[in-house]
């Protein structure tokens, strides 16, 4: 890439999208109702709104997950404590195993070789990974609406954030935006392993948290957001590409 920049590619995930459970462990699940539609069980909204992302940006690269993160957590490593819930974690090896090669393995794989299709034309990747998180946690109540995870000792992550913030907030001003809230970028999940995986050159790994409380509140509130948090995204996209074709920002090397 020297002395270029490159063609940046969107990719989009959705590791939450549904709760659904297969049927050869929906024994485990019998009095589990309550807890599978709750924020534990999957993001509501979240699908729908990677949907809206990927018609906002016509890509075809949305790479979905509809089966309970109660079931296999897509979003945390091989061995993490959580990658299992109290429903799965007591099975027997081979049942674990057949979790993780029939579900966990094949969307994190189909994301990943896309993103290395990517890499290897060397054009820069920016990978946003769509969820959803409950307003109410424990006895806390959550004040951020929209939260931007990334990275900060990345500097196109860094960069890119506030380029999105800054839309964000210019559409609603009303709106609480915060960066590594509710959660850090850099802690355990599918992004802070891929960015083990690709040069922070190449390779942007984002997540959007965006609050239930606008999908849970009706028609009106969830319509802005469907329509204004990708939107939003596609203008800081194309501010983004004027800034590293103009130079203002330096690739690192």
């Amino acid at each position: 890439m020297k002395n270029r920049k490159p063609h940046v590619q969107i990719v989009l995930s959705c590791e939450h999208g549904g709760n659904k459970v297969p049927r050869h462990v929906s024994a485990l699940f019998a009095n589990a109702s309550a807890v599978l539609e709750s924020h534990r069980g999957w993001d509501p909204g979240a699908l729908p709104l990677a949907r809206r992302f990927a018609s906002e940006l016509r890509t075809p690269s949305l790479y979905f997950s509809e089966v309970s993160r109660l079931v296999v957590e897509l979003n945390r490593s091989m061995g993490h404590p959580k990658l299992f819930s109290e429903f799965t974690r007591d099975l027997p090896d081979a049942s674990r195993t057949s979790l993780i090669a029939n579900y966990w393995t094949p969307h994190r794989d189909q994301v990943q070789k896309m993103i290395a299709s990517h890499v290897e034309r060397g054009e820069l990747v920016i990978h946003l990974s769509v969820h959803t998180f409950t307003q109410f946690f424990g006895n806390e109540v959550r004040t951020t609406d929209i939260g931007l995870l990334y990275d900060p000792r990345r500097a196109l992550e860094k960069a890119f954030c506030s380029l999105w913030r800054n839309e964000l907030r210019g559409h609603n001003a009303n709106w609480t935006i915060r960066r590594n809230d509710p959660y850090k970028g850099s802690s355990d999940g599918f992004t802070t392993y891929l960015r083990k995986q690709f040069p922070a050159a190449q390779y942007l790994g984002l997540e959007l948290e965006v609050c239930q409380k606008f999908f849970l509140a009706g028609r009106l509130p969830w319509r802005e957001i469907l329509t204004a948090v990708p939107r939003t995204f596609s203008l800081a996209v194309d501010q983004f590409k004027t800034t590293i074709k103009s130079s203002h920002l330096a690739l690192p090397r």
